[in-house]
């Protein structure tokens, strides 16, 4: 049961958005940011970057959610996103993406032992200022929601077909309509 009034009807941060419009907005617009606009990282990497984090924080709703906006990126493969979520590093995704996902790990484990030499093995795999950029502000945002979401006790569907047309809408529409 959730620590405030939410709808019923609004699962997770959805119900923080619709509850608190006017920072409902600077939230979504932030995710919109990161998540779908240009970037050289794909959007499939950049759900992938929030799914993994919000798997390290416990996030049912996030981790679910974001896990299923990164397997209707990646032509339904659900079995690439768990694998990234359990280890990454076994995972058949780009070794510039496997670093990125230590940045993002560290980021949310202790940011300020994000250290150079894993920015450095980064590098080496050919990831950019802005994709190391990009990745530490997904893992710090998602840190964030994650706890946005789970201080208030939100509520989270059970039933994977409720994620999977999550995952579908925000894949097709973004995070502005939320």
């Amino acid at each position: 049961m959730p620590h405030i009034s939410l709808s019923p009807e609004f699962p997770g941060i959805i119900g923080l958005l619709k509850y608190r419009q006017d920072t409902g907005r600077v939230l979504s617009e932030l995710a919109e940011t990161i998540l779908v606009k240009n970037s050289t990282l794909t959007r499939g990497e950049r759900e992938l970057i929030a799914s993994y984090v919000s798997y390290l924080n416990e996030c049912q709703f996030c981790t679910r959610s974001h896990s299923a906006v990164a397997s209707a990126l990646l032509n339904g493969d659900k079995a690439l996103v768990n694998q990234v979520k359990q280890n990454y590093k076994q995972a058949n995704i780009s070794e510039k993406l496997k670093a990125l996902l230590t940045i993002a790990g560290q980021v949310q484990k202790e940011a300020k032992k994000v250290s150079a030499e894993i920015v450095e093995e980064a590098r080496r795999h050919g990831a950019s200022d802005l994709e190391i950029h990009d990745t530490v502000l997904i893992a710090a945002a998602f840190c964030m929601y994650n706890r946005y979401v789970d201080g208030l006790a939100t509520f989270a569907p059970n039933e994977e077909k409720a994620y999977d047309v999550m995952g579908e809408r925000l894949r097709d529409q973004g995070y502005l309509n939320v």
